[in-house]
């Protein structure tokens, strides 16, 4: 006589999915499951490996008919060229409608001041909610997972946000068996996350059984950096590097992307798929703990920056 446990222990049965075909069947789910509650839904994307993994299911969960739901940026002007080049490449590739919220427009007219430290990721808070309130999107996407950090380990898959954007983690619902509520108030949105579950490991797993393209700056390359609070960083037109920060020559790659002036590089000679998900599995700091000067701001620096309505 079968037993259950002998049933679940054999990876060849034709009804059984691997670990990745669960993520995926769950994140297409979600997708699914927004379209049908909401009425005017967007996806954030910035070109970094998660938006463009949460983009490639939503073209799964859709075909053969278009994505019904358009793209948004948070543009901080201080982003990586390889990066913005893909983005508008990726946009154009499935005819997608891509909305940008500038930082750089906000600075321009005197709403945004530029900080000490050149970094632009936490002015991004302003454009990204205004843009939400002007377009009147009601659910956004975002890729955040929750093996990032401990903020982002609190979120449920639907979270409320206010009428201001805000996040109250004691408004957090229950999400049991799968079923996700939606309901919101005038002026209140929901942020989604399709990732919640997936590891970063996963993640890159799923790029290399997928064949999905990345932008080049993901895999080892020669790149001129300088070392800061441990960090190395690109040099650029945001303020970097300081006149005791020699810039050096080395083989580096990026875990995560983001404003050039808080994301480090780490050194690395991964060139390929397989390389990349060998590094990570040995790793262990996340993407974010490890290369995100941004975090590091404070104890509680982005659950600050959640609350104000920041993903």
């Amino acid at each position: 006589m079968t037993t259950v446990a002998s049933v679940s222990e054999e990876t060849d049965s034709p009804y059984a999915l691997s670990h990745l075909d669960a993520l995926e069947s769950e994140a297409v789910h979600i997708f699914r499951e927004v379209a049908g509650e909401f009425e005017r839904p967007v996806i954030l994307f910035s070109g970094g490996k998660d938006s463009i993994v949460m983009l490639h299911l939503a073209l799964k969960a859709f075909a053969p008919a278009a994505v019904p739901f358009s793209l948004l940026h948070v543009d901080t002007g201080h982003n990586f060229p390889e990066v913005i080049e893909y983005r508008d490449r990726v946009v154009a590739q499935h005819g997608l409608r891509l909305h940008v919220a500038s930082v750089q427009d906000y600075i321009d007219r005197g709403v945004l001041k530029e900080r000490p430290d050149g970094t632009r990721n936490p002015l991004q808070t302003v454009p990204l909610t205004e843009k939400i309130q002007a377009e009147k999107f009601d659910a956004v996407f975002g890729g955040g997972r929750r093996d990032e950090e401990k903020a982002r380990a609190k979120e449920r898959v639907f979270s409320l946000r206010d009428e201001f954007s805000q996040w109250d983690p004691r408004r957090q619902r229950p999400e049991l068996w799968n079923l996700y509520n939606g309901r919101h108030a005038a002026g209140e949105h929901v942020r989604v996350f399709p990732l919640s579950n997936w590891t970063e490991l996963d993640v890159w797993q799923y790029i290399a059984r997928e064949g999905i393209e990345l932008p080049e700056i993901y895999f080892a390359h020669e790149r001129e950096v300088f070392s800061r609070s441990g960090m190395w960083l690109t040099a650029g037109e945001w303020g970097g590097p300081k006149d005791n920060e020699p810039v050096v020559t080395r083989l580096v790659r990026y875990r995560t992307v983001g404003d050039m002036s808080c994301t480090g590089a780490v050194d690395s000679d991964a060139t390929t798929l397989e390389a990349v998900i060998t590094e990570i599995a040995a790793s262990r700091l996340t993407e974010r703990g490890a290369t995100r000067a941004d975090d590091k701001l404070s104890e509680a620096a982005m659950e600050d920056r959640k609350r104000e309505g920041y993903f």
